[in-house]
């Protein structure tokens, strides 16, 4: 009785549980990993990053401007000795003796150079650079399509044991029934201890095996916060209606998949990429044309000095200002075949580029011929799985009233529910399995995340 009765309250408090939980859409939960999965913040900071490097900041088309200034300071003691006389006297030369004789120098200037031509490699190196970041944003979309179908992958997995857990709860609860009826029949001497003592046992063993999809329950919610980023220990429960994609949709999308698959845009993108790099190799054989200006000022204020015997000359002040302005062609007529051989270099990655992207395509075609056809297998099971559970629940019905009635044991009555539970828990299993199959083949026509799910 003491096992009964916590079978009791645990069942209790697990519907009390479910009656409190919040239910998470699928909307819901595409907009919190949208906006808070740590994999898909990287990725759009890696967008970012490809933003700045597409502006005009990093263009190569604006013009440097450099400042100068500078400063020295000189403090002179000095004494000068004239040995003699003066001729016209007789008097003895005096000595020159000068301190803290300062000097200062200031200067500042401003430079302007600009680059008026270089060969076209600046041009093609920001169109370049602008494709780089489209690539960012193809790639980004790529960790995103991914990051769906983990979420879904553990989302689906949350639904399949709360189906799971419903199932073993309402198996429970029968066994629980027939330990009931079984006193009641040996209290009349319908039966023996014995009939008593199994449906103890299968409540036992019905009330572990809930206790564990509990458990996998649980940890999968905790899988679920991970990949929505939030608290781990946030209880929801999720929605287990599960809609099917018709199949002509579907072949209308792996149709138009060779434009929408985001592995053949990427080679696409690192193709164009690879043009620009044979143009930018190409601007080595052209002449660069730049323009300098600066504007300067300079502060020289010199110290007094000693410059004939007897004279001190005093400190003067000299302040210049100078404007200068400048072209200038360089044209690296010969540079040792360096151009030459990246331009060389560049078009045989291209060429590769051209081959990958076949290869790309081919896979993708494969790839979704296989996805298509283990899509439909996986529907198909589902369908005989439905079917299977309709047939169970019959045998199950029927075995119940015939147990009620005593015409078959309690063994064969068990053996009925556990096929209805195998039933049911498989055809769990099977409805997610071909709902996953559908979301990879959705992403491999790049459709996942265009569709409603």
């Amino acid at each position: 009785m003491i096992k009964f009765r916590l079978t009791c309250f645990l069942l209790a408090f697990s519907a009390l549980v479910i009656a409190q939980e919040n239910v998470l859409s699928k909307e819901e939960a595409v907009a919190k990993a949208l906006e808070g999965n740590f994999g898909i913040e990287i990725a759009k900071n890696e967008i970012d990053i490809a933003k700045n490097n597409a502006g005009i900041l990093n263009s190569g088309y604006l013009p440097t401007l450099t400042g100068t200034a500078g400063a020295n300071y000189n403090n002179l003691n000095s004494t000068t000795e004239y040995p003699g006389q003066f001729e016209e006297s007789g008097e003895p030369r005096a000595d020159i003796v000068i301190d803290d004789a300062e000097s200062q120098t200031y200067s500042s200037a401003v430079q302007l150079n600009y680059t008026l031509f270089d060969g076209l490699g600046r041009l093609y190196n920001y169109k370049k650079l602008k494709e780089q970041y489209r690539l960012s944003e193809l790639q980004a979309r790529e960790t995103i399509e991914n990051t769906m179908l983990q979420l879904f992958s553990v989302y689906f997995e949350v639904a399949r044991l709360t189906e799971n857990r419903n199932v073993q709860m309402q198996a429970l609860e029968i066994s629980k029934q027939r330990i009931t009826r079984a006193e009641y029949s040996f209290e009349y001497g319908q039966n023996t201890k014995l009939d008593i003592l199994n449906a103890q046992v299968d409540v036992t063993n019905d009330s572990i095996n809930l206790l564990n999809t509990e458990q996998q329950l649980a940890n999968a919610k905790r899988d679920l916060n991970v990949v929505l980023n939030q608290n781990l220990n946030e209880n929801f429960s999720v929605d287990t209606l599960i809609n099917f994609i018709p199949r002509i949709k579907l072949v209308e999308y792996m149709e138009e998949a060779m434009s929408n698959n985001v592995a053949i845009l990427q080679t696409e993108k690192n193709l164009q990429i690879n043009e620009y790099d044979i143009k930018v190799s190409k601007s080595g054989y052209l002449p660069t044309i730049g323009l300098t200006g600066s504007y300067g000022w300079n502060l020289n204020q010199s110290a007094p000095s000693s410059f004939l015997p007897g004279q001190i000359i005093p400190g003067s002040n000299r302040t210049s200002y100078s404007l200068a302005l400048g072209a200038s062609l360089t044209w690296n007529l010969f540079d040792g075949g360096g151009t030459t051989v990246r331009v060389k270099n560049a078009k045989i990655a291209y060429e590769n580029q051209e081959l990958l992207k076949k290869q790309v395509a081919l896979e993708v075609n494969r790839d979704m011929q296989n996805a298509m056809a283990i899509y439909e297998n996986m529907l198909k099971i589902y369908r005989i799985q439905e079917q299977n559970v309709v047939t169970n629940q019959n045998n199950f019905e029927r075995s119940k009233e015939q147990f009620e009635l005593g015409r078959i044991t309690s063994i064969e009555f068990r053996q009925a529910q556990i096929n209805l539970l195998n039933a049911q828990t498989n055809k769990n299993l099977a409805k997610y399995d071909a709902k996953l199959a559908e979301l990879q083949l959705l992403q491999l026509t790049g459709q996942l995340l265009n569709v409603e799910l």
